[in-house]
């Protein structure tokens, strides 16, 4: 049996860095350091400091250069076409994670589930044949985290 990954969707995760794998030793960016962390705490406090602005949260995560969440997941954002289906709807992801728990999943959803295909959005280390563009660098700013989790922090169950 052989995966099928659309094109759309195989783009999307190569732009995003999906092709870099994930090496044993334990590093991040930023001063966070998971050897201390139980992950059922998630990340409780701000990579920033300050709090995210849910706006500009919704406009990087449906970018395509930025959050591409829409290459995995479907999302209330009727504006934008091909939606995809690999990841969970996150419509109501607010009902169900904390912002702590969401944090986390954008900084290093491995660190949750060591099998998931979600890129690390904010961790520069455990890769390895990094694009050397890559290198040292995170796809999203500390800032966009905060603003990615408020925007999903939005999004609760209508009931």
């Amino acid at each position: 049996m052989s995966l099928r990954i659309p094109s759309h969707i195989l783009s999307a995760l190569i732009a995003t860095g999906f092709v870099l794998s994930m090496s044993s030793t334990a590093a991040w960016s930023a001063d966070i350091d998971l050897a201390k962390m139980k992950v059922e705490d998630g990340l409780p406090k701000s990579l920033t400091g300050k709090p995210g602005d849910a706006k500009k949260g919704r406009s990087a995560a449906i970018n395509r250069k930025k959050g591409n969440c829409l290459a995995c997941h479907a999302m209330p954002v009727p504006e934008q076409a091909d939606h995809g289906d690999i990841g969970p709807d996150l419509d109501g992801v607010a009902s169900r994670l904390t912002a702590a728990e969401i944090r986390l999943r954008i900084v290093d959803p491995k660190a949750v589930n060591e099998d998931t295909i979600m890129p690390s959005f904010y961790r520069t280390a455990r890769f390895h044949r990094v694009q050397k563009k890559w290198q040292g660098k995170t796809i999203i700013s500390a800032q966009e985290v905060e603003d990615i989790t408020a925007y999903l922090l939005t999004l609760k169950d209508k009931n």
